[in-house]
């Protein structure tokens, strides 16, 4: 019992707690003691969750440790733009305290990225917030800075989809390993990540289909879906089964030098950002990356009536508005309609009052 009564004196509280002896006297009624009690609980709760938020972590401490997080349960995609996001704001609060950084200074730091595009400066705006969030979650940090920063207005416009024309050049001008590469993403419409972590596990010939991961969903987890393969694809893959390096379990792998690890390393493929830049300028086409490849798949099975349902299943993206975003053409349904609105407006007379007052 720790609120009790002694008689001609009052009542007291007196409990213990980490293995330290609390207790104070004397309360005129035990209710008086309860809530004394209540009280010194109450502030004992305050200063524990307090010496358990440090708020002299450094900002590059809470970027490393986020860089971590990253790399264990985020897409390479993610991780890759998260180092991307690290260099650059590490220039300007590299020796500064989390607590020291405001929002006027986010804010400031977002207006210069802004003059890139309003798109990197957004972008910028949820990775930065995802990492004081991180540090919250983390209990290094009290507070965000970024709360109740807006993001900049966008511009949308369509994507750039390449020609079936331009998507043929540039294979053809890139070396046979390259050439193999974009072929697995073209007939898999696979996302970049999905095809270099692809080992020979994941790849079926008696099946003929192989399966891609993907790390989508909340809380960074792998995700399966199965692609059949197509007869081209499928004699590409097998052609590289054939001639691979048995003890090499990816389907596509690079040697590199690692700055980290200071000598040469063998492993999948990373981002290959110059890749396309280099292909397009050598044929003479407007620039696309990978990505686009997706679009094109897309767009090409919705031309032949495929079902948006395969569409989404295919490209791996839980919601049909996601799928939505990859389809550009003007299907029958719209034309039809405009047709119906140009009968519907000559019948009205609109078109040759329109032409009378044009030709005066």
């Amino acid at each position: 019992m720790s609120v009790y009564s002694v008689k001609g004196k009052g009542w007291r509280y007196d409990f213990t707690q980490n293995g330290q002896r609390y207790t104070e006297a004397w309360f005129s009624t035990k209710k008086e003691a309860k809530q004394a009690e209540a009280k010194k609980r109450e502030e004992l709760k305050t200063k524990l969750t307090e010496a358990e938020t440090p708020t002299d972590i450094t900002f590059l401490e809470l970027v490393n440790r986020r860089l971590d997080y990253v790399k264990a349960y985020k897409s390479e995609k993610y991780y890759v733009d998260y180092i991307g996001l690290a260099r650059r704001v590490i220039k300007h609060w590299r020796g500064r305290k989390v607590g020291d950084i405001t929002g006027a200074m986010v804010q400031d730091y977002l207006i210069k990225r802004s003059k890139v595009s309003a798109f990197s400066a957004n972008k910028d705006l949820r990775y930065v917030r995802a990492l004081f969030n991180f540090g919250i979650k983390q209990k290094l940090i009290k507070a965000d800075p970024t709360k109740g920063l807006e993001f900049m207005p966008v511009e949308k416009k369509l994507k750039y989809i390449p020609s079936k024309e331009d998507v043929a050049k540039v294979l053809l001008a890139a070396n046979p390993n390259t050439q193999d590469y974009l072929m697995t993403i073209k007939e898999t419409m696979a996302r970049v990540g999905e095809i270099n972590r692809l080992t020979w596990e994941d790849v079926n010939f008696e099946g003929r289909f192989v399966v891609l991961y993907t790390r989508k969903k909340k809380g960074g987890h792998l995700t399966p879906r199965k692609i059949p393969l197509t007869t081209r694809l499928y004699e590409v893959l097998l052609r590289r089964y054939q001639n691979r390096d048995k003890e090499k379990p990816w389907v596509f792998w690079q040697r590199y030098w690692s700055q980290k690890e200071g000598r040469f390393v063998e492993g999948p493929y990373q981002d290959r950002k110059k890749i396309m830049g280099t292909l397009c300028r050598k044929v003479g086409v407007k620039y696309f990356r990978f990505h686009a490849l997706r679009h094109f798949g897309a767009s090409v099975l919705e031309k032949a009536n495929v079902s948006i349902g395969s569409i989404q299943r295919l490209l791996g993206h839980e919601n049909r508005t996601t799928t939505e975003i990859y389809l550009h053409s003007i299907g029958e349904a719209e034309r039809e309609a405009m047709a119906v609105f140009e009968r519907v407006s000559q019948d009205e007379g609109f078109g040759e009052s329109l032409t009378q007052t044009l030709t005066q």
